[in-house]
């Protein structure tokens, strides 16, 4: 495999790709690459560990985006990961790539944002690292948890006939991006126009300052429903749903109708000229979750407020689908965030 661009391979492809020869040789090793979180046997519980990588100029501009909201964005990318295994995150640890431009006031106001994430969602910050950098700002999380052995969830547990179901609305986070994109490039242009960013509170929030429904695993729990496999959305419904397809062996099809989408979404993306459908399927850092039921459960979850079904899991080998108004069927493709190819 020589001179292969790392672009055609795909960030998943290079994943299979690397991960390949790698076979777990302790014991306590349940499941290490393929899912949101590790997988360790700890005795009565699973322990879960994720980590993720924040580089600046990839995944934020320091034009518009605040340190504090920076610092709690991270340890929400974090503990997703763990709530997407249907654990609980206990403890985060940060590591921190530094240039010479940042003050130490900087970093307290990084630190504060990671604070204020910590106390709402009950997280520990358990230690970490901090090293100089000539390339900007980079950030690492760590995040451990714990689950239930009899609760986890992975990717691999869908079936055919099981329903597709999403969380709150998708699409505000990447919409949110393009705004303050667009206005970055506006100011500076001209340092003396005022970015306008009036009537778009929802979807700048959603970039800038997400939030993880924490609440909706604690629905599920009351009524009875276990997911058959569960992913959170950061890369896009295309590529996380195709993502669960591939690890149970199934294939999908999804309904455009049902796809929830915020009015705001909807409004900017018109006015960007951009189906409102693009972000949704393939937009980024939503934070919502993506799961699969039992078609049984059906009454059940359709009593969750924020939950939506959007579609069914099908026979391995029938394809990824997203269906049209009038029953057409366009196959789906993981084009993914494009600030992170």
């Amino acid at each position: 495999m020589e001179n292969i661009p790392i672009s055609k391979l795909g960030k998943y492809g290079l994943i299979d790709h690397l991960s390949e020869g790698f076979s777990p040789v302790n014991k306590t090793t349940i499941n290490g690459i393929g899912n949101d979180a590790s997988v360790i046997d700890s005795g009565d519980k699973y322990t879960l560990v994720s980590t993720d990588l924040l580089l600046e100029g990839i995944h934020f501009n320091l034009v518009y985006f605040p340190l504090k909201h920076l610092g709690y964005k991270s340890v929400i990318r974090g503990i997703s990961d763990i709530y997407a295994m249907n654990g609980t995150p206990g403890q985060i640890l940060i590591a921190l790539g530094i240039s010479s431009r940042f003050s130490a006031d900087q970093v307290d106001e990084i630190y504060e944002g990671i604070k204020l994430a910590c106390n709402k969602y009950g997280v520990d910050l358990a230690g970490g690292d901090i090293t100089s950098s000539l390339t900007g700002l980079t950030i690492s999380v760590t995040s451990v948890g714990y689950a239930e052995k009899d609760n986890l969830v992975k990717r691999d547990g869908a079936r055919p006939n099981d329903l597709i179901c999403v969380t709150g609305d998708l699409g505000a986070s990447y919409m949110g991006l393009q705004l303050l994109e667009r206005e970055r490039l506006i100011f500076e242009k001209d340092k003396g126009i005022q970015p306008d960013l009036a009537g778009n509170d929802y979807v700048i929030g959603r970039q800038l300052k997400p939030e993880f429904p924490v609440a909706v695993l604690s629905d599920l729990k009351e009524a009875g429903i276990r997911p058959g496999s569960m992913i959170d959305i950061t890369d896009g419904l295309a590529s996380d749903l195709m993502q669960i397809c591939k690890a149970s062996g199934t294939g999908c099809r999804i309904f455009n109708k049902q796809i929830p989408i915020d009015y705001e979404t909807s409004r900017l993306a018109e006015e960007f000229n951009i189906d409102p459908l693009i972000p949704a399927m393939n937009g980024g850092d939503d934070f919502e979750l993506l799961f699969t039921v039992p078609l049984e459960m059906y009454e059940k979850v359709k009593e969750i407020t924020s939950v939506k079904i959007i579609g069914h899991i099908t026979e391995k080998g029938s394809g990824n689908y997203l269906v049209g108004d009038e029953g057409t069927e366009v196959e789906i493709t993981a084009q993914g965030w494009s600030r992170e190819k």
